[in-house]
């Protein structure tokens, strides 16, 4: 499976730090695996059940967010890199996975994907940054998955994390999300 997630998410292939690099693989694979997923069924679970009919997949958005963020770090940097660092594999690995949650947060129901009983009571900030957390991620990256929706809005984001959540909201947004 390993193989399989490198090929949908080649971004992943940018995180520098090897064990950090397979922290991201396992906790996707351990996505999967919990919410009874197969390899072929994430291209086709959708980013996002608010938006009716949206035919952009959770990889799509996925790798979409972490490159937005990833134009963002560049543009900042240059800028104001004196002043401000950015580590690009918490970016990175944050990109990856702040929304593996959804793995856990949507179930596949005749065919069709909805709300899992999980995801009524979790979204997928707090699922997602329990998986990372319980692969062994980074306490920057839980935090980053933890905050990068609206559930961060009154607390701290590290400089990553706000770089992500505002690299997920412009993509969502694009799409006819509301904020």
């Amino acid at each position: 499976m390993r193989k399989d997630i490198l090929k949908i998410l080649p971004e992943i292939r940018k995180i520098e730090n090897k064990k950090l690099r397979e922290k991201v693989i396992a906790t996707w694979e351990e996505g999967i695996k919990l919410g009874g997923w197969k390899i072929y069924d994430l291209k086709k679970i959708p980013f996002s059940l608010i938006l009716p009919n949206t035919k952009i997949s959770i990889i799509e958005h996925t790798r979409a967010v972490t490159n937005t963020a990833l134009g963002v770090a560049d543009a900042v940097s240059k800028a104001y890199g004196r002043l401000i660092k950015i580590d690009k594999d918490i970016l990175v690995a944050g990109g990856i996975l702040h929304d593996v949650g959804k793995l856990l947060e949507y179930v596949k129901v005749a065919g069709k994907i909805n709300k899992s009983k999980k995801g009524k009571f979790l979204r997928h900030p707090f699922s997602g940054s329990n998986l990372a957390y319980k692969c062994g991620i980074p306490e920057e990256i839980v935090h980053l998955i933890a905050v990068h929706s609206h559930e961060g809005d009154e607390g701290f984001r590290s400089v990553e994390a706000i770089i992500i959540h505002h690299s997920d909201f412009i993509n969502f947004e694009i799409l006819g999300g509301k904020a």
